[in-house]
């Protein structure tokens, strides 16, 4: 069963029967903070119904072929089997870059070990090492939690390591069960968007900066500063596609986003500004 949020904005009036709808399907990762987005998109716009879930960046660009989504959250770019079956249905398609994201890494807080190389990280993931011994000293078995294949932060990870996922890792539905399975199991690996580890989300966690052979200075994902310079290995677009003829539908609600109060909110949630 996909680990699904539904968020629903209702506003009823009895002089009117007309309401404009928009529909928000996709990223696993964007769901919360959509969600907070629309919440507060609602108190200035109180004449919509707004709805967004989960499921992953893969449904939610299939909710927009298919026409159960007016706008499909993605963290990842669509690509172009997708470009081709929107192509095949005449329908052109128009993104918009809301907000970063950075990928967050994170062990049990008893793993000795503070920070990772890209290259022992996609050693990892991939299974090629699967014992901790040889960078935390602690011989315990490597339990890799991550994301389902039709998820953006899958992919995204999987590409920017150029590795193939171990056969082993275990597959799980969101963010969320990500974090509490790598909680209790002090032999774990997971990776989640940086918003699921802020506060008190972490507690019993440890985040582990990331380094690589050029830029030797481990960074956290939760660096502002570094992530705004352009300096954390794992940080990415959040994508938001719309069918190129429903811009006017959507337009108010995108342009919402990067207003002030929008950027506030998204830096509140753990995300960043577009640099």
């Amino acid at each position: 069963m996909r680990y699904l949020w539904l968020f629903f904005l209702w506003w009823f009036c009895a002089c009117s029967q007309n309401h404009r709808t928009i529909k928000i399907k996709g990223s696993d990762t964007e769901v919360n903070l959509a969600v907070l987005l629309a919440e507060k998109y609602h108190l200035h716009d109180p004449d919509l119904l707004i709805s967004v879930s989960g499921g992953g960046s893969g449904l939610g660009i299939a909710s927009l072929l298919n026409g159960t989504a007016d706008i499909a959250n993605s963290s990842r770019d669509i690509n172009p089997s997708e470009l081709h079956l929107f192509s095949q249905k005449k329908m052109a398609v128009s993104s918009f870059v809301f907000a970063q994201d950075a990928i967050a890494f994170v062990v049990s807080d008893k793993l000795t070990l503070d920070s990772i190389s890209t290259q022992n990280l996609g050693l990892l993931l991939s299974g090629e090492v699967d014992n901790w011994e040889i960078f935390s000293r602690q011989k315990i078995s490597v339990n890799i939690y991550g994301r389902q294949s039709n998820s953006g932060t899958y992919e995204y990870v999987k590409h920017r390591l150029g590795i193939r996922f171990s056969a082993y890792a275990k597959q799980m539905n969101g963010n969320a069960q990500i974090l509490e399975a790598v909680k209790a199991d002090s032999s774990g690996l997971g990776y989640v968007g940086a918003g699921y580890v802020m506060n008190q989300a972490h507690k019993g966690l440890k985040i582990l900066k990331i380094y690589t052979e050029k830029a030797p200075i481990a960074v956290s994902p939760l660096d502002e500063k570094r992530i705004m310079a352009g300096q954390y290995f794992f940080q990415r677009p959040l994508f938001q596609f719309y069918k190129t003829s429903d811009k006017q539908k959507v337009k108010p609600f995108l342009d919402y986003e990067q207003t002030s109060e929008g950027l506030a909110l998204i830096r509140a949630s753990g995300y960043y500004p577009v640099r």
